[in-house]
């Protein structure tokens, strides 16, 4: 029955965002029967990884003060050829004032999407976390492998310039940035919320799954977690490509314009592009 829902919704969440570049008809390949029970015994973090996947991060709790480990700012030249780069930095959950909903719909199929969100702090700084399944060294994701245990899940802690910019210039695919109505007090709950999650996966390995644990039911088990019943059962869950229209019909997002120019305005492709290497990139994408 799992599988064939799996297969029923064509793996309806896509958290690896290698899948929107590939075309419809191998979206779903049926992955060989014979490597599915090795790797669906435990998850682990003993395996030969992605590099840009390969480092957890982690942090470090004094007071209202979150130490982030390996934070990810990779300098690409392509979607596969890059230079690993992470920092740690210190940030001031006093300071954060901002959290945005990022969608990233996939080319030939946009009902289909990945999500994240990235926090915003006092001075103008950002950081991005994005849940996705977490690939070893040339492997593909396939989203029926992902609802058979095939990959772990990790939480990508990134700078924003490394988050949005692979998928908008190496991926060649639209990313829509919402501003969330989170007042500073719910974004900072939501940062420790998720910070503490990051900390248990990195004791406790998980598996991905395409249709439960994924990028976009991780954001709703967050908000769902500091507000019960926030973000109630919706197919839109399952078709992230239209969670922006969920998220302002639960009024999570600005709602003062019709849905249509807000997601317009949204739209950061263009932006991004063209502010690649501005010292001031997050700040440019938002205007």
């Amino acid at each position: 029955m799992r599988l064939a829902t799996a297969c029923l919704v064509l793996t309806l969440s896509g958290c690896h965002s290698l899948w929107p570049g590939k075309s419809l008809s191998t979206l779903a390949p049926t992955p060989p029967l014979g490597h599915t029970p090795a790797k669906a015994l435990l998850p682990t973090h003993d395996r030969e990884w992605s590099p840009d996947l390969a480092t957890l991060p982690r942090v470090e709790w004094s007071g209202d003060r979150a130490i982030v480990r390996n934070i990810r700012d990779c300098v690409y030249e392509s979607d596969d050829d890059y230079v690993i780069s992470y920092y740690d930095k210190q940030f001031d959950l006093s300071k954060i004032q901002t959290v945005d909903f990022i969608v990233v719909p996939f080319k030939e199929a946009p009902s289909l999407a990945h999500t994240m969100l990235s926090f915003g702090f006092e001075g103008g700084d950002y950081v991005t976390v994005s849940a996705e399944a977490r690939l070893e060294k040339h492997e593909k994701y396939n989203p029926l492998a992902g609802a058979l245990r095939q990959y772990e899940l990790m939480y990508v802690v990134a700078a924003e310039r490394d988050a949005i910019l692979r998928r908008t210039r190496h991926r060649g695919v639209d990313v829509y940035l919402y501003r969330t109505v989170a007042t500073p007090e719910q974004a900072r709950s939501l940062f420790a919320d998720i910070m503490e999650r990051v900390n248990r996966l990195g004791e406790n390995p998980e598996f991905y799954d395409t249709l439960r644990n994924n990028c976009t039911t991780n954001i709703v088990t967050h908000l769902n977690s500091l507000r019960p019943g926030r973000v109630p059962l919706d197919l839109r869950i399952l078709l992230p490509g239209f969670s922006d229209g969920l998220a302002y019909e639960l009024g999570l997002i600005d709602t003062t314009l019709p849905f249509a120019e807000t997601q317009r305005r949204a739209r950061v492709t263009d932006l991004a592009n063209r502010n690649a290497d501005a010292s001031d990139f997050s700040t440019q994408i938002r205007r």
